[in-house]
């Protein structure tokens, strides 16, 4: 073989791998740093064997940062984003925006009609699904069963907020650590707020009347920021104001919540022994209600993926979301990382698997929370809008992050109930006014 051929060989062969580089694309997701996003990414290995012409490059958030930034990239068509990951607040209104790509024809496995009906009916517009959720969840209360136990108390069938004080005081042991409950502190939209909405729900309560007049001067708000702070001064973690969902996941996992109110989907984390120190010590019930009330305040959640609209790559984002959200990613999990680890709340088809059940002890309950939410009528008053733990309307992204930044204001000592709340109401009326409500 001449010098010539040889060069003209390599030079080929260098062609062909520069072409085969080239083909690939590459696609940058954009998602939580909740725990079953983290498992994800360690389970990328079957993706990236099963596709090798997309790399998926991760942009891993807090969740107040994430929301931040997709939805600037979203409303200013940054096209930074190949997949976000979102919420079922958003969809509704970023699809009726044109700002999401419908996804159908996810893939003959795909059976997108296993999803759960209330999951699936909060990501559809129009009868075109805009997100497919890779889990969902209601809200429920989670328990030491054995510290319950030791302060001679019961769990009820329907707790209420009276019992929930009662305990909290009772198992309440700072000297070893114990702190009788943990809530979320965190301020944002989605953080403190979710919790603080939905139990102001339990309570009787709304955000506005039918009026659009917001109702932070009324009793029930009152009534849930005072009992609020209460439970979390006496009873809590110190420094709670800056505690949001994975901070007090890993204070329970460590031992030092007595209860937690909150997404059903930590139960699966709490209840691994290899991230868990009271795996064996849990009791699961529904979110509380006021004393004699109906309304648990559970919400309806889902994080899902979408692809936005101003995406180059939307074929290749499509193959990676139905990847992530399908059956057979199902499977891996449970082959992986354990059955009871597989992503909650999306399919019917899990629900109704007898490994799943056996496994998972919270199941029946995370089911009926999230079956039993009702976003389209989320106070027992009469309302103008839908939600649980959050007001389906475009403002409530920058007015529920205000409100809760008064309410950890609160929490941290700066501010008490009464001026946090006079605060609340100012800043709400005046924002919603600016907005040209009522509409």
């Amino acid at each position: 073989m001449t010098v010539t051929v040889r060069a003209l060989m390599g030079a080929s062969l260098l062609l062909v791998a520069t072409g085969a580089a080239s083909a690939q694309t590459t696609i940058t997701v954009a998602t939580v740093n909740n725990g079953d996003m983290i498992r994800m990414q360690r389970l990328m290995p079957d993706f990236n064997a099963k596709h090798p012409d997309i790399k998926v490059n991760w942009v891993t958030l807090e969740e107040n940062v994430l929301r931040q930034r997709v939805t600037t990239d979203i409303a200013s068509k940054g096209g930074q984003y190949d997949v976000l990951t979102i919420g079922n607040y958003e969809v509704p209104i970023w699809a009726k925006q044109n700002w999401l790509l419908p996804l159908d024809n996810l893939g003959a496995d795909y059976d997108q009609a296993d999803l759960l009906p209330q999951v699936a009916q909060s990501l559809t517009v129009n009868g075109k699904l805009y997100a497919v959720p890779f889990y969902a969840e209601s809200s429920m209360l989670m328990y030491r069963a054995d510290l319950l136990e030791k302060a001679g108390l019961k769990m009820p069938e329907n707790p209420d907020w009276d019992f929930i004080t009662e305990a909290a005081a009772k198992m309440t042991d700072k000297a070893a650590g114990v702190y009788g409950i943990c809530l979320r502190g965190k301020a944002g939209w989605g953080e403190n707020m979710a919790f603080l909405t939905s139990m102001n729900n339990s309570m009787g309560g709304a955000w506005f009347d039918m009026k659009w007049k917001p109702q932070f001067d009324g009793p029930e708000w009152k009534k849930t920021l005072e009992t609020y702070l209460k439970l979390m001064s006496s009873y809590g973690p110190p420094g709670a104001s800056s505690n949001g969902f994975n901070e007090n996941l890993a204070l329970f996992q460590t031992g030092k919540c007595g209860m937690w109110i909150d997404a059903t989907v930590a139960a699966s984390f709490l209840s691994d022994p290899k991230e868990s120190k009271v795996a064996d010590k849990l009791g699961f019930a529904p979110a509380p209600t006021r004393a004699g009330g109906q309304n648990h305040g559970n919400w309806l959640w889902s994080w899902n993926l979408a692809i936005p609209a101003s995406s180059a790559k939307a074929d290749a984002a499509k193959t990676f979301v139905a990847w992530a959200t399908s059956p057979a990613y199902a499977k891996l999990v449970a082959e992986k990382e354990g059955i009871a680890n597989v992503p909650p709340g999306t399919r019917t088809s899990l629900y109704q698997n007898e490994a799943y059940l056996k496994a998972a002890p919270f199941a029946p309950m995370t089911l009926k929370a999230i079956q039993s939410a009702d976003t389209q009528h989320p106070s027992e008053k009469e309302v103008p809008y839908t939600g649980g733990q959050f007001v389906a309307i475009p403002e409530f992204q920058a007015i529920g992050t205000s409100v809760g930044q008064q309410f950890s204001a609160a929490l941290a000592g700066k501010a008490n109930a009464d001026q946090a709340l006079a605060a609340s109401q100012a800043l709400t009326s005046r924002e919603m006014t600016r907005a040209g409500y009522p509409k």
